[in-house]
């Protein structure tokens, strides 16, 4: 089995396909990198509107830390989407079926990861998987929508 990439962009739709071989492996890859864009272009949108606003003229510092700060919440964004993706993928193979309740186990899962990483208390690691859970399970149906 051969590795490659490829990428296409269209009005609606930004399409990048990674192949690693491993069906795991790329979704997650490839949630990190669309997930991962839009947290940079975020962060492109509100560093240029502050540097308008504010300042009217950008500087070598102010210049780089903005794209510091696209690369960190970029990566931020992006490893919090792999995660999930991969998490989702792995239940769906586990329950044998895709539906609106591998979102929620899936965010839950994530959640809860993502914020005993960080060192959180029992209590802050609910809440989060809570509000993973119901955050997955709101956009999935909202894909049920279209």
């Amino acid at each position: 089995m051969s590795n490659g990439f490829s990428g296409s962009f269209s009005s609606a739709k930004v399409d990048v396909m990674v192949d690693t071989g491993n069906p795991l492996l790329n979704l997650a890859v490839d949630g990190f990198l669309k997930i991962g864009a839009v947290a940079a272009t975020k962060v492109a949108a509100e560093e240029t509107y502050d540097i308008l606003i504010r300042h009217g003229s950008i500087s070598t510092d102010k210049l780089e830390f903005s794209l510091k700060r696209m690369c960190r919440e970029g990566a931020s964004w992006g490893a919090v989407a792999g995660v999930y993706v991969g998490m989702e993928y792995g239940v769906e193979r586990v329950r044998g079926t895709k539906d609106w309740k591998n979102a929620l186990i899936s965010g839950a899962v994530t959640g809860a990861l993502l914020s005993a990483a960080s060192n959180r208390n029992r209590d802050k690691i609910v809440f989060d998987a809570i509000a993973g859970g119901a955050v997955a399970t709101a956009a999935e149906f909202l894909n049920y929508l279209t």
